[in-house]
């Protein structure tokens, strides 16, 4: 079963402060770091660390290079890439604090000159019960979702991050929901932040789909209309959760396709997440597969 990860590719530029800037404030960074990352980019990495047959399409700048190099080192494949004369490879300004989280400023870039053209084509190496895993940082979302349900694919959607955009979406059309609870709440229109009422909302409103809540320190929650699951959270040490959701999402999926059991994807995925935040970077901390099997958490 081949993993299509149609999705952004950025290029992080991550600063290390004491506090995030605040409005009409000028701070100093104790240093800078350039990594790749886009959330597209991170999870096809993660879904090929964790042992997918996994296929990134999106676009870059000239710039980007470095970008094909690391997803093809991880075992991506980046033939349905384009690279662009005319536009810079997207970006992402990131400060992260001494408690370890962060907060993002996108540019988008080649991810947002997506055409349909280029959809056209790289949908047709795809089959039906093939997967699509889509975020919300390129453009052409609603044609490329309608295409790949008409042709039978299986449609993952991570709503990340949220904005008016997602109105426009066929989100009846999507066979799995992997997302936290501001994004569930957003979804939903409610001011609503108990998981386990979100989860039972969202079967409601989509209820030929999976969800997959994920809830920070509270774990996670995976439920359908057969089941309902609840993940603990592993404890750790975090230094930068950039590319935590990321992780979990392409462990999650890597094990879905392959026919494991929810119980089983959540686990792997919540341990590999929690490798992630204990490493800095975003596609840098995502862990391997090997890594993950034979980890046991400290705390």
């Amino acid at each position: 079963m081949k993993i299509l990860c149609f999705g952004s590719l950025n290029i992080d530029y991550t600063y290390k402060v004491e506090h995030f800037v605040q409005k009409g404030e000028t701070i100093s960074s104790q240093s800078l770091q350039v990594f790749s990352g886009g959330k597209g980019l991170n999870q096809s990495i993660a879904l090929a660390k964790a042992g997918a047959e996994v296929y990134h399409a999106g676009a870059v700048g000239t710039d980007g290079g470095f970008l094909l190099r690391q997803l093809e080192e991880a075992g991506v494949n980046t033939e349905h890439v384009a690279v662009l004369d005319e536009i810079r490879t997207g970006n992402a300004i990131i400060q992260n604090d001494k408690d370890g989280d962060n907060c993002i400023i996108l540019y988008g870039g080649a991810n947002q000159a997506i055409t349909r053209e280029q959809a056209d084509q790289v949908l047709k190496s795809f089959d039906k019960g093939d997967y699509l895993l889509l975020q919300n940082e390129i453009n052409e979302l609603p044609y490329i979702m309608e295409k790949a349900h008409r042709k039978g694919m299986n449609v993952i959607l991570n709503p990340s991050p949220m904005d008016e955009k997602m109105k426009e979406l066929p989100l009846d059309d999507v066979d799995y929901f992997l997302l936290n609870e501001v994004e569930a709440g957003q979804i939903l229109n409610t001011g609503e932040t108990d998981g386990e009422i979100l989860a039972e909302r969202l079967l409601e409103r989509f209820p030929g789909a999976s969800i997959v809540l994920t809830l920070g320190s509270k774990g996670s929650i995976y439920a359908d209309r057969e089941q309902k699951i609840h993940q603990k959270a592993y404890r750790v040490r975090a230094v930068d959760t950039t590319a935590a959701g990321d992780t979990f999402t392409g462990y999650f999926i890597a094990e879905a396709a392959a026919g494991q059991t929810p119980e089983k994807a959540m686990d792997l995925a919540a341990r590999a997440s929690a490798i992630a935040v204990t490493r800095a970077g975003a596609a840098p901390s995502i862990p391997w597969r090997k890594e993950v099997e034979v980890w046991r958490p400290e705390m």
